[in-house]
């Protein structure tokens, strides 16, 4: 029988057919497909560990300027860990008809990391992507001229953004650590190199998702830090660069995006930490120092930006995003043992909680800006009393939502900074929310560095530019 071209055709197409349908059935058809998994969400593609790196080797000197400036914001959440300017100064309640008074602004490579100002001078650790570098930037507060700068060669993908952490400045050294936790200590001065740790490499650390988002604690002239890894906590010399000492990590606790807080609670001084695995208090000082005091895994979250929030009578606010909400414990001391006791638990749409921002304490009463997972309230300043973290005092209402922004005091003003740029002053109060003027500042995005301010300049940023606004009642420009 002759076979004609049609048939000849038909007959591939369906042994074609039939030997697809044989692979597809020997081959699991979804075993590509990924679930999303909070906190995975939009993560960078995966860099290449290079543990060969030379910390500090770069440095260039720009310009010189003197100054007479004495005040300082020199670290993240300020002088008290708590968001709250203590300077004289006083500040502009209104922007006027001619808007912010905008001193200067500075290119930035994309990023959240915010600025520490230590006597006239900003200091702040960016990326520059040209030089695939980690760069410590020594910035004028007043003219904005860049001074100097000293940097290294890291690898790192843009992830929303790369570098996350604000400096810790004291009168002697600058401390910083980068996306990758690589930490820089050089001198506050001139800038000198003295030391570096790679803290990846040394502990086995396990970079957090969206790179590191811990800012250095720099006390009595040493480095306070949460690695993770092979120790839980340690302390370095920061004349030396020499470990003092190790806090175990038998659990196998990770770094979280998280900082630690100092606290003192019963005339005991403590470093609390909301790590990933838990929330620990080590102590700060006496003979057993860098020992765990007291720890709880009960708070445990994959994903945990808020710092701990340590109140005077032994409660302890803890929050997280995706969902996580809040947790509330309550810390006691018997002799010398310590005990921790749940006082509430709830999601976000219950209570106070915060996604990225450490909540401040105002008159006693707890200030914050609600996740966007919260319901009604969803992305609004709300207002708490401590004896029920789910019982709001106030709200700023569906007119005034924020979002993942800072906000601190200053002068008795509450400055928010929301994510598309726009500052807004209120009023702080435990009664009710009173807005007094807003106006936008940048025309970016994503502005959720925190905010620093010292002699009437305040300093925020957006994603990609640094801006200093002149924000002292009745200045006169020289």
């Amino acid at each position: 029988m002759k076979i004609s071209r049609y048939h000849i055709i038909l007959y591939s197409i369906i042994l074609s057919a039939l030997l697809s349908l044989g692979w597809w059935l020997g081959k699991d058809p979804v075993r590509d497909f990924k679930t999303s998994e909070p906190g995975l969400d939009n993560r960078g593609a995966a860099v290449k560990v290079n543990y060969n790196i030379n910390i500090g080797e770069f440095f260039e000197q720009l310009n010189n300027e003197s100054t007479d400036l004495q005040e300082t914001w020199p670290r993240f959440r300020g002088e008290y860990f708590d968001n709250i300017s203590r300077s004289p100064v006083k500040l502009i309640e209104k922007f006027g008809p001619s808007g912010p008074k905008v001193m200067w602004t500075a290119k930035l490579g994309e990023g959240h990391a915010g600025p520490a100002i230590y006597k006239g001078r900003v200091y702040l650790l960016d990326y520059d992507e040209e030089l695939h570098s980690d760069m410590l930037r020594c910035f004028s507060l007043v003219s904005g001229k860049e001074l100097w700068r000293r940097w290294y060669k890291v690898a790192v993908k843009r992830n929303h953004g790369m570098s996350r952490t604000v400096p810790a400045v004291n009168e002697n050294y600058i401390v910083t650590i980068g996306p990758r936790s690589h930490v820089m200590c050089v001198n506050r001065e001139d800038g000198k190199f003295l030391w570096g740790l790679n803290v990846e490499k040394d502990y086995n650390t396990e970079v957090p998702f969206w790179y590191t988002g811990q800012c250095p604690l720099v006390e009595n002239d040493k480095l306070i830090l949460a690695t993770g890894g092979k120790a839980l906590m340690i302390a370095v010399d920061c004349k030396t660069g020499k470990v003092l000492w190790e806090t175990p990590n038998p659990d196998g606790w990770g770094m979280s995006h998280s900082s630690i807080m100092p606290y003192e609670f019963k005339g005991v001084r403590m470093y609390v930490y909301s790590a990933i695995g838990g929330v620990v208090g080590v102590a700060a000082d006496g003979p057993n120092e860098g020992q765990v005091l007291w720890k709880s895994s009960r708070w445990n979250q994959q994903v945990v930006a808020p710092s701990a929030l340590c109140l005077p009578d032994g409660k302890i606010f803890l929050t997280a995003g995706y969902g996580a909400g809040a947790m509330i414990l309550k810390l006691s001391k018997a002799d010398t043992t310590y005990r921790l006791d749940v006082l509430q638990e709830y999601k976000p749409v219950d209570g106070l909680a915060s996604e990225q921002q450490t909540p401040l304490v105002y008159k006693s009463h707890i200030i914050g800006i609600m996740p966007k997972d919260a319901g009604a309230l969803r992305n609004q300043m709300v207002c708490v009393d401590p004896s029920d973290f789910t019982k709001m005092i106030w709200t700023s209402g569906q007119a005034a939502r924020f979002g993942l922004g800072p906000y601190m005091i200053a002068d008795n003003k509450l400055f928010i900074l929301s994510d598309d740029g726009t500052l807004t002053i209120a009023r702080p109060s435990i009664t009710n929310y009173t807005e007094i003027d807003h106006a936008r500042v940048i025309e970016g995005q994503d502005a959720w560095g925190p905010l620093a301010i010292a002699d009437g300049y305040l300093l925020m940023r957006d994603s990609k530019t640094l801006v200093c606004l002149d924000m002292a009642e009745g200045r006169k420009l020289k």
